[in-house]
């Protein structure tokens, strides 16, 4: 059996935080267990920066240190290699939103790009991301997604679309480098899933090069994750499945009402906590045919992997199977895995501060919806300082 104590270790979790960083680390987590902080905070900080308010400095030395790796690859450098140290990896994620040109698209496919070419020789950072809406507009997504008649110009831009996902899809197949592709809304995502299934049907042959996002807040995951099992088998293509519980919940439950039509989102937490888990259970028994790559903060679901892993005979460092969390959280969870021999990872946001602030706030809002998850960060931070303490005052005396 597998031990339930082991994220309990917060020596090796927090091993790399100085006094100072740990203390950042408290205060921010104090800061977005209030609802009512992250209110106030989002909205003087969209009007600083809407104003132009000399709060960027303000904002890198917060928030931004504690959640992102730098403003550039180069800046994220020194973050990854330090945890390495340590066995865990790196993933990159450009993570500028809210974009609407297509020569604004066409410079981030480019910057994806770059990115893939950066770290194709680095195995400290094994997976690329990226997010459909940020190589093409939400709207010709929806669109394409409901089967709307497009126009002459947005059949243009869906053309563009597919070229950029292909063409960042090949560079990684080219470079031997996995890509993830993020999941979003509900009501654009089919048309994502037909396009990077398209793409695994081109790349993932031989080998699994290119992740889909499975949203298992959504009750139709799991008959979606065995149809597209189903066609895999019969085209002969593998499967990767990045699985996460969601991040878009609010939203979609309010559009189905405001819309009237059924809300594609589980009705509780505990229907996802079961939806999460039996996606992940499915992917696991069928492991000749997928690798999976799972993004949870859920200590539950994460001893649950691990306990398949040991139920299946498999290696804990199986190369079919990641474990990440993002960059600034759950550290008790990602550096105890990595100790304990598992493919673990952090997912390090990076970009120009003004332009990373969206992401922010929204992982900030995120996290006062998740009960349980940030007192529980914060309860173990406290627990890593009193423990720093105690050993100070026995080194004193």
């Amino acid at each position: 059996m597998i031990t339930t104590k082991i994220f309990n270790n917060t020596k090796r979790a927090f091993s790399l935080k100085t006094d100072g960083e740990l203390n950042r680390a408290i205060f921010m987590f104090k800061s977005i267990g209030s609802p009512v902080m992250v209110k106030v905070g989002t909205f003087l900080t969209n009007v600083s920066l809407n104003l132009r308010l000399p709060v960027e400095g303000l904002i890198k030395k917060t928030v931004f240190n504690q959640f992102c790796g730098g403003v550039t690859e180069e800046d994220c450098l020194p973050n990854i290699r330090k945890i390495y140290t340590k066995k865990l990896h790196g993933i990159l994620d450009y993570s500028v939103e809210g974009k609407e040109t297509d020569e604004e698209f066409d410079a981030a496919t480019q910057r994806k790009i770059n990115i893939i070419r950066f770290i194709a020789d680095k195995p400290e950072m094994p997976f690329a991301v990226f997010k459909p809406t940020g190589v093409g507009a939400f709207d010709i997504w929806a669109k394409v997604t409901n089967k709307e008649t497009l126009t002459a110009e947005e059949e243009e831009s869906w053309n563009k679309i597919k070229d950029r996902v292909k063409r960042l899809c090949k560079t990684a197949y080219d470079l031997d480098v996995c890509v993830l592709v993020d999941a979003e809304e509900s009501w654009m995502q089919d048309a994502a899933d037909d396009l990077i299934e398209e793409m695994m049907a081109l790349y993932n042959k031989e080998k699994v090069i290119i992740f889909n996002t499975i949203q298992c807040y959504r009750w139709d995951r799991l008959q979606y994750i065995k149809d597209l099992h189903e066609r895999g088998q019969a085209k002969g293509f593998k499967i990767g499945a990045k699985i996460v519980r969601g991040a878009y919940m609010e939203k979609e439950n309010a559009r189905a009402s405001k819309m009237g039509y059924p809300t594609p989102i589980c009705e509780d937490k505990e229907a996802t906590d079961v939806n999460f888990n039996a996606v992940m259970a499915y992917i696991m028994n069928h492991l000749e045919d997928f690798e999976l790559f799972i993004g949870t903060h859920n200590e539950v679901s994460s001893y649950l992997a691990m306990q398949l892993t040991q139920d299946r005979d498999l290696a804990k460092d199986d190369g079919r199977i990641w474990f990440a969390q993002l960059y600034g959280m759950s550290d008790h969870i990602s550096f105890n895995l990595a100790a304990n021999g598992y493919n673990s990872a952090k997912l390090i946001p990076f970009g120009p501060v003004r332009d990373v602030v969206p992401y922010l706030i929204r992982r900030a809002q995120e996290n006062t919806s998740v009960k349980g998850q940030t007192g529980r960060e914060l309860a173990l931070l406290l627990e890593e300082k009193d423990r720093r303490k105690g050993k100070h005052k026995k080194t004193i005396h």
